[in-house]
């Protein structure tokens, strides 16, 4: 991969995770504004084995507290005019919550905030109650960005230097100073530059906030307990395969003597219908690691375990683990954990990629690339409805290139199945050693070695006993030299890491590990659909991971969400336009390469109505191309695929470029361009070969199945027509070609339609699948192949599309509504008496100011219906969404007039 120039592959201002999305859903950025006042005091329990978070801030600048540390740390201090913070919250995250700015997701308006009020600390003040002191008490937190002194009533427990890193954690013992009544703890926030510390940075993937987001974005968590503490509970699993027939399991903790006297404390566990004890006898101070395996506990060892996979290849069972540590007769801590039972192996192939294997079955990853919320603001809902996306796409594996999201996030992928990648970010502090003075990462000093480490050892801990992690990148664009490396694998064997760690996501190696056995070689701007079937660059082998061909135009409903007026004439009539809601990169500035294809092969737009309808076409058939490409060459005997992460799967702000699924969770083309190409069972077309292949991911053989494709002009006359019937395909990934198409038919338009259809052997349609395609094919100039795409030289003519007549579709809706959930079922039907098709049909659900019902999930969508041929949809959401409204359903397409028909 050649080297990417320092303000072109990706800048670096922070980023983490937390906040309120659910204003982020519903658009209202900046409401009315809060009165400011001291944060809500938590009420911290007695019981031994608690952790209570607090419940929320007062902060403020530094620059405008003029008094003293122990002053403003101690109980009683008035805090007036400071401004409330959520638990987990930026600084400018808290601000936006107050209405102190506009809505920084529209237009400029993110601009407009003075980042000088940024760059000095800001003061975090919380008090809690506690009403007995005869518990020892301890501080637990993570998650500052980027360094933070802490203060607890009046007492400096830790200074910035120590308390440093966005993923170090950090337990303090404050039971000296806990009083009966109220406690303060406070924090005095240290300024972040990613490119100096080891925090977060947002790269080239949006518009980096002012504050670049320091702040507390993880709990801040109060604990009591007794004499002995349990820490660091974990479960390491052992599953036979390939028959999954048992599973051993080790169950670990570490026992702490936080007293000056021996004692002897009794650890009691409880793991299913298993129940094991240990006496442990503990010297003053001292920290023991007691472990139950098999060997002295027989229940340890399961027969018949129930067996955790990834989404649409079996069930999530979860396990629960309980431990208690007792000291004469009292409890005086307690853990919980849970865990699933899988076994993860990703070895590298014969080509040098590495192949994922999921209880012994070999796994395309199909994926997307994460992004949190550009302020880090944390809504659980907003995190599982992107999620349940993933799983309606036909994605298992979602990539966290650093941005590492709270445990909710990891609860919700074991509980869906989705396949999680976390690793550390590329292009700045992360990777300041080994970037060169391509990217502006400043390089590690002695300090940062045991914040890596301490960051690495946490993250580990916090994430090893989650089945949907399946692996560590502890490289992204670049692998860690020697010394980077062995800081990382010293704490993750540390903390018994049960999974593959791989050296980089690009193709690079480091010492010990060796090669990463994946690839970084793009594209990450516009390339033709037919560039994905090469194999060489971005194209289909190896593990790509992360990659796209760039720009992702959302609908008209969001774009008038988020661009004024004259932005929005911009974005269809200047190609050549800084583009400011698309990237900070120079080189992903404009839309320049994007738009120069889509008038190249669809002509020129005539309106903004008509790029947008021409930008959801364009990037169905790119999006759908990358995946069919990937999930073809999966089972090729040369240089198969094994891993594909489209980069990215959503956006942290309203952006332009490198989503599935908008912010606002609107679907358009790219949506359903990928949820076609990973339908589970799949006929599709080879654009290099011109092949007709049926793709099976169920896991059973599909028989008797029909396979016809037929040829089609603009205007609906029929050129062409094959059929093969008696195919089998077998499960798990397998395919089967049907037929080639003829490389010319006799009186096809430049440009025709490609119309394949799946029948079962009930003659029942189980898969339809429509190209446009040229008798020009789209031409590269792979010679030009740089870092982020491929040149192409001559344009696919798809004109022909824009004289196709207009298609008449007829609809009907009707919604039943059962404990909160609510299902539109949706009729359509081509009425035109000609022979024109409507192509790329579109249906959103909308409420009576015809406003999307989002989040929701269709059955398919974007249909292309012929002369008198129905199709029956259906849209699941929630019922809370409508805002209380009647649903409707808005009907459009690329040649049917938009109507809305009630859907009640």
């Amino acid at each position: 991969m050649p080297p990417r120039p320092a303000l072109g592959r990706r800048y670096a201002v922070t980023a983490l995770v937390i906040g309120l999305l659910a204003a982020l859903t519903s658009g209202a950025w900046a409401g009315a504004r809060h009165r400011t006042s001291p944060a809500t005091v938590t009420r911290v329990p007695s019981a031994a084995g608690t952790a209570t978070p607090l419940t929320g801030y007062a902060i403020q600048s530094s620059a405008k507290v003029t008094d003293s540390t122990a002053t403003v740390s101690s109980p009683g201090y008035p805090a007036q005019g400071w401004y409330p913070a959520g638990p987990r919250s930026t600084v400018l995250a808290a601000l936006l919550a107050d209405g102190v700015y506009a809505d920084p997701f529209f237009s400029a308006n993110q601009q407009k905030i003075p980042k000088a009020d940024f760059q000095v600390p800001w003061w975090y003040r919380s008090d809690f109650t506690v009403q007995d002191t005869t518990r020892r008490t301890f501080l637990d937190f993570g998650g500052v960005i980027s360094a933070a002194d802490v203060y607890v009533d009046g007492h400096q427990m830790a200074a910035a230097k120590d308390v440093t890193g966005a993923y170090t954690h950090h337990e303090l013992d404050i039971t000296s100073l806990v009083r009966s009544g109220t406690n303060t703890v406070a924090f005095r926030v240290q300024p972040n530059d990613p490119d100096n510390d080891l925090t977060m940075g947002w790269i080239d993937w949006l518009q980096p906030p002012p504050d670049r987001n320091m702040g507390i974005v993880r709990d801040v968590l109060v604990r009591r307990g007794g004499p002995v503490a349990l820490r660091d509970a974990h479960v390491l699993t052992k599953l036979a395969v390939p028959s999954l027939a048992s599973a051993d399991l080790t169950v670990k903790a570490q026992a702490r003597n936080d007293t000056g006297a021996p004692v002897t404390a009794e650890i009691t566990g409880t793991l299913g219908a298993t129940r094991f004890t240990r006496q442990v006898p503990l010297a003053a101070h001292e920290t023991k690691t007691v472990a139950f395996s098999p060997a002295d506990t027989p229940g340890l060892h399961l027969t018949s375990p129930k067996v955790w996979w990834p989404a649409g290849m079996g069930g999530q069972p979860l396990y629960g683990l309980d431990l208690t540590a007792s000291v004469a007769g009292t409890v005086s801590d307690t853990a919980h954990e849970s865990f699933g039972i899988r076994d993860v192996q990703a070895p590298l192939n014969a080509d040098g990629a590495r192949q994922y294997r999921i209880n012994g079955r070999k796994l395309l990853i199909k994926g997307g690339g994460w992004s949190p919320d550009e302020f880090l603001r944390w809504d659980s809902r907003y995190a599982e409805d992107r999620l349940r996306y993933a799983v309606d796409l036909g994605l298992n594996t979602i990539r966290l290139e650093g941005h590492l999201e709270p445990d909710e996030f990891f609860d919700l992928a074991d509980r869906y199945g989705v396949l999680t990648l976390p690793g550390w970010e590329c292009c700045d502090k992360w990777e300041g050693n080994v970037n060169g003075s391509d990217e502006p990462g400043d390089p590690w000093t002695d300090p940062d070695y045991p914040v890596a480490k301490a960051s690495m050892a946490a993250e580990a801990a916090r994430l090893r006993d989650h089945p949907s992690v399946i692996s560590f990148l502890i490289g992204s664009d670049f692998a860690p030299d020697a010394k980077t490396e062995t800081t990382y694998l010293d704490a993750l064997k540390d903390a018994d890491w049960p999974d593959p760690v791989v050296s980089a996501a690009s193709g690079k190696s480091s010492p010990r590990l060796g090669s990463s056995g994946l690839k970084m070689t793009g594209p990450y701007d516009w390339v033709p659909p037919g560039y994905w079937y090469a194999k060489r660059e971005g194209g289909a082998t190896g593990f790509n991971s992360e990659t796209s061909a760039g720009p992702s135009i959302p609908t008209l409903d969001t774009l008038r969400r988020m661009l004024t007026p004259a932005e929005l004439d911009t974005l269809w009539k200047d190609p050549a336009a800084r583009q400011y809601h698309r990237s900070p990169s120079p080189v992903f500035g404009t839309l320049k390469i994007y738009d120069a294809a889509l008038t190249g092969r669809y002509g020129a737009p005539t309106s903004l109505a008509d790029y947008v309808r021409k930008a959801q076409l364009a990037q169905y058939e790119n999006v759908r191309a990358q995946f069919e490409a990937y999930e073809r060459g999966a089972t090729d005997t040369s240089k198969p695929s094994t891993g594909v992460i489209h980069w990215m799967f959503n956006s942290g702000w309203t952006s332009l470029h490198w989503q599935l699924t908008d912010r606002y969770l609107d679907q358009g083309g790219a949506y359903f361009g990928a949820k076609k190409a990973n339908e589970p069972l799949h006929i599709q077309y080879g654009y290099d070969d011109r092949s007709v292949i049926v793709l099976n991911h169920r896991p059973t053989a599909a028989t008797g199945l029909t396979a016809r494709a037929t040829l089609f002009n603009p205007d609906g006359t029929q050129k062409y027509d094959k059929s093969v019937t008696g195919l089998t395909v077998g499960g798990d990934g397998a395919r089967g070609t049907a037929f080639t198409l003829p490389s010319s038919v006799s009186g096809l338009s430049s440009t025709y339609l490609l119309r394949l259809v799946l029948t079962d052997a009930a003659g029942t349609e189980v898969s339809r699948n429509v190209y446009w395609l040229s008798t020009r094919p789209d031409t590269l100039d792979w010679s030009g192949t740089t870092w982020y795409y491929t040149p192409t030289t001559s344009y696919a003519d798809l004109t022909g599309l824009s004289s196709m007549a207009q298609a008449p579709v007829s609809a009907t809706a009707a919604t039943q509504s059962s404990d909160g959930t609510s299902t539109t079922t949706v009729t359509l039907r081509n009425t035109g008496s000609a022979k024109t098709p409507a192509l790329l049909t579109d249906v959103h659900l909308v409420d009576a100011q015809g406003k999307p019902v989002l989040p929701v999930r269709w059955s398919d969508n974007e249909v292309s219906l012929w002369p008198g041929e129905p199709v029956t949809l259906t849209a699941t959401y929630r019922t809370a969404d409508l805002r209380g409204s009647a649903p409707g359903v808005r009907v459009s397409g690329w040649n049917t007039p938009e109507r809305t028909v009630p859907a009640a």
